[in-house]
């Protein structure tokens, strides 16, 4: 099974915050979560997943790897701790959420052992999040670009990332765009909603669509059964050239996520 380009994610979400996010997600038809170590719902997610009835082979389920397992044979047994909670024998992807702090952990030492994590059966495709150019250049030396089955960053209206992108696209590697609506400063954008109300949509399903378009995947997140139900319709929105280059004239560099142990990000 491909990663579907539009799933359910769970950041923030805790508890039966982040189950019922989930359960509602799965019963509108939404086929991939994305959830993460450091989240701590991997569990709530696993109950979501169990109550369903969805079966095992129709769900892709990421969850990523926390800085804190990189070092020498810590990763794979945090990964099956995750598993456990989960409920999961085996997840579709499994990420390096971050790129190690300061690099104290060298790349090869924990991509080397993701990929092993591949081999035992653990997780069916292995990737990165939030790396630099510089980051997924040491990643490709250690495990081979055809390795790596996507990059998940911050990509949005206002934070294109382009510079990373360009890098992806030139190696195969294929691109998975966390916060698609900016914590919601896409709803009240003028320019989206101007676009939205030609194509009968909402400056949401604009956001998502503009990424989807350009062959990104999108994981926004909601506690909200309609948001959940309106973000599937990007999935039928297509913009025209005109859109897009509106859409694209947006960046303003306004990264979201830029926690202290960030990486010197690509400008």
């Amino acid at each position: 099974m491909q990663m579907p380009k539009l799933g359910v994610g769970t950041f923030r979400l805790k508890d039966r915050q982040a189950e019922d996010s989930v359960s509602m997600g799965l019963e509108l038809g939404y086929r991939h979560i994305d959830t993460a170590q450091i989240y701590r719902n991997e569990a709530d997610v696993g109950r979501a997943i169990a109550k369903s009835g969805v079966p095992r082979d129709a769900l892709y389920v990421t969850t990523k790897i926390w800085t804190d397992q990189f070092g020498p044979g810590r990763l794979i047994p945090s990964l099956r701790e995750s598993l456990d909670k989960l409920g999961l024998d085996s997840v579709d992807m499994t990420l390096i959420h971050w790129p190690s702090p300061k690099d104290e952990v060298p790349m090869a030492i924990y991509m080397t052992q993701l990929a092993e994590a591949r081999q035992l059966g653990l997780t069916r495709e292995i990737g990165v999040s939030n790396f630099t150019v510089a980051h997924l250049k040491q990643a490709v030396d250690a495990v081979g670009a055809d390795a790596i089955g996507t990059h998940q960053l911050e990509v949005h209206p206002y934070l294109q990332n382009l510079k990373v992108r360009a890098f992806c696209r030139e190696h195969g590697i294929a691109l998975t765009g966390y916060m698609p609506l900016a914590y919601g400063r896409v709803v009240g954008d003028p320019t989206l909603r101007d676009i939205g109300a030609k194509h009968g949509a909402t400056a949401a399903q604009v956001a998502l669509a503009w990424q989807l378009q350009q062959g990104i995947a999108v994981i926004p997140s909601s506690t909200r059964r309609e948001n959940l139900a309106a973000n599937l319709g990007a999935l039928s929105l297509r913009l025209d050239d005109g859109d897009m280059a509106r859409i694209a004239g947006l960046e303003d560099g306004g990264r979201i996520a830029d926690p202290d142990f960030a990486p010197a990000w690509d400008v």
